[in-house]
């Protein structure tokens, strides 16, 4: 359950972040750094943002040792994913919700073996 519930968290904080970008006036619609995307891009963005949610379900529903290699994989690439994508952001918001979610992957990497 403390898996399920750190894979909730996570996805709240990228919840958190993309409505103060949308109330901050921080992002224009159809674009990603200023440039405009296709909709494959778009599909991408649900599918990274689905990790989250997929992840809980997992924890919860999945009693299996193999868990932990799900979960070390899952929060590994959204560790780098965010990570990589981090100097890219400008306002101290983004950066300090970029960084708590990072804890947060760490957090479910180290619970993945206590569990």
């Amino acid at each position: 359950m403390k898996l399920a519930v750190l894979w909730l968290a996570l996805m709240l904080v990228y919840l958190l972040g993309d409505v103060l970008r949308i109330f901050s006036g921080d992002f224009v619609p159809g674009q990603i750094g200023g440039k405009t995307v296709q909709p494959i891009v778009w599909l991408g963005a649900a599918v990274v943002m689905l990790i989250p949610i997929v992840m809980m379900l997992v924890n919860v529903f999945w009693d299996n040792k193999n868990i932990v290699y799900a979960n070390i994989i899952a929060t590994s690439i959204l560790f780098l994913f965010n990570a990589v994508g981090l100097p890219s952001y400008k306002s101290l918001y983004d950066i300090f919700l970029i960084v708590v979610g990072l804890i947060i992957n760490v957090a479910i990497g180290v619970f993945s073996f206590i569990k």
